[in-house]
């Protein structure tokens, strides 16, 4: 994300789009970082995960907003190409990244998730999974008998698994990647904790970043819309207690997302 060691950044999609990718980078991450893992919760978990992304991709047409998204930087970019403050040769790679994406995606035969959801184990897995505890043994030997086998075997399947959703996953990485870095940070102050934005209907903004420092006693909240959005800052010492908005004037580094 661009940021340095000692600080947190918090976000906050501001459409519908970026809300979607965003949940699908958080359950991808949790699943790649699984997928190192060696014991059989680490692959239940990792596979969980996978079921996670299968789901949010059938709650819309991701394949769809993933394409619209990438036209949309791709004919951002191309108007960069006669500017003398660029760099070619990095605009022509990265459109060239962007356009073989959109290649790919374009494709028929390119239908995310579609492996996974052919696959009789996952399948049956998926079936279980919304009921607490649905997939203990007696309920899927199939399963208990996969998360016996070799820790080479399961992590073989698990990466088939990942790749037929990679495609997703890369393009939606370089669109975030692309959205996170169209931005100047500025330093504000939310006088006794709050803060107010308006945004100019001409811009996009698109995700609305804070960034503290990892020692500080607050955390942003963060909600917006189309014309403004507005950032409290809120205190909880105990988790038994409700989180209050301090009276402190709070610093913080603000990132307003505009690509």
């Amino acid at each position: 994300m661009n940021l340095t060691d000692g600080v947190i950044c918090y976000e906050q999609p501001l459409n519908e789009r970026m809300r979607t990718f965003l949940r699908l980078e958080h359950v991808f991450d949790i699943g790649q970082h699984l997928l190192g893992g060696n014991s059989q919760w680490d692959s239940r978990l990792c596979l969980e995960a996978l079921l996670g992304v299968i789901d949010l991709l059938g709650r819309s047409d991701v394949k769809t907003e993933l394409i619209k998204e990438l036209e949309r930087h791709a004919n951002s970019l191309s108007t960069l190409q006669n500017n003398p403050g660029v760099d070619p040769a990095r605009l022509s790679a990265v459109l060239g990244e962007i356009n073989g994406y959109l290649t790919e995606l374009r494709d028929a035969s390119c239908q995310p998730g579609q492996g996974l959801r052919r696959d009789e184990l996952v399948s049956s897995i998926r079936q279980r999974s919304a009921i607490p505890g649905g997939t203990c043994n007696f309920d899927l030997p199939a399963y208990h008998y996969w998360l016996h086998k070799s820790v080479v075997g399961r992590r073989a399947a698990l990466e088939e698994w990942h790749r037929d959703l990679m495609v997703v996953r890369r393009a939606m990485k370089l669109a975030l990647h692309m959205v996170r870095n169209s931005t100047t940070p500025t330093i504000e102050c939310a006088q006794r904790g709050f803060f107010q934005k308006p945004i100019e209907p001409n811009v996009a903004c698109q995700i609305v970043r804070v960034v503290l420092p990892v020692e500080s006693p607050y955390f942003p909240e963060i909600s917006g819309g189309r014309h403004r959005f507005t950032v409290r800052f809120m205190g909880q010492q105990d988790s038994r207690e409700r989180p209050l908005q301090t009276e402190d004037d709070v610093e913080f580094e603000l990132r307003c997302c505009i690509l």
